[in-house]
């Protein structure tokens, strides 16, 4: 929105020389939605956080391999989700091989009863990372949706929670925190320099230390290296996506969704 508005200065990446040394896939610009605009860069991936899936190992021997698996019968009161209505949409709509960010409007609903199929199949829904340790514990969680990704993953494992963590083979979302500099920038070279420098090991290395968040220049795990992402983007109808999230959190039955 910015880029469309002529808010943002062009990036010059011979001022950026660290962002040579960013991992392959953050330096394909063109293949992650919003970077540029008519062939201009206009913002550098820094940090981000896939959302995969987070298994307890003792109550399941084999990783899931699918998103479908937080819908799995056998797992029945042994699911957490979170408690969120535009992500939810957008993996309900993947568990169905659907766009995620533009769900036909001849399906939305069909995509709306799946998700009150998956909220009779979870435990309960987490909002903040936090709480979502807490749940997971008490109720001996077998299987959860890690929308904060690898936080997730080393709050669980500091608390001394033995589980694994997986991407679906039908992509994992996963969000893009990016630098940009403004339009109305009077000091392009310091602007530069500061991309620079929050593009250094050192600094990527201390924000996966202190906070738990991926980095754009270090080796990533396996299970993320191996795993395709699927960056967020703006959906078809924000605002009906929550509407009905509301509804579907109610109670409301499936077959009154209109």
């Amino acid at each position: 929105r910015y880029a469309a508005a002529s808010r943002l200065a062009r990036i010059d990446l011979t001022r950026v020389p660290r962002a040579a040394g960013q991992l392959p896939r953050f330096r394909d610009h063109a293949s992650i939605p919003g970077l540029t605009r008519q062939g201009t860069l206009h913002a550098l991936p820094y940090t981000f956080a896939e959302m995969g899936l987070i298994f307890d190992r003792r109550q399941l021997s084999r990783p899931p391999a699918s998103i479908t698996s937080m819908w799995d019968p056998q797992l029945r009161g042994k699911v957490l989700a979170y408690d969120g209505s535009s992500h939810n949409f957008s993996l309900a709509a993947q568990a169905l091989e659907l766009p995620p960010f533009r769900i036909p409007s001849n399906e939305i609903l069909r995509v709306a009863r799946h998700l009150v199929d998956l909220r009779r199949n979870v435990r309960g829904f987490y909002t903040q990372p936090e709480e979502s340790v807490e749940l997971f514990r008490r109720h001996r969680v077998a299987l959860m949706f890690a929308n904060y990704g690898s936080q997730q993953i080393k709050l669980l494992r500091d608390a001394g929670a033995d589980v694994g963590y997986v991407l679906p083979r039908e992509g994992a979302l996963a969000w893009l925190d990016c630098w940009a500099i403004t339009a109305a920038c009077t000091r392009l070279e310091l602007a530069h320099a500061w991309l620079d420098h929050m593009l250094s090991v050192s600094v990527g290395r201390r924000l996966s230390e202190r906070q738990g968040l991926a980095n754009t220049v270090e080796p990533l795990p396996t299970a993320v290296a191996d795993g395709r992402l699927v960056w967020l983007e703006p959906v078809e109808d924000e605002s009906r996506r929550a509407a009905l999230w509301r509804r579907i959190m109610s109670g409301e039955r499936p077959e009154r969704l209109r």
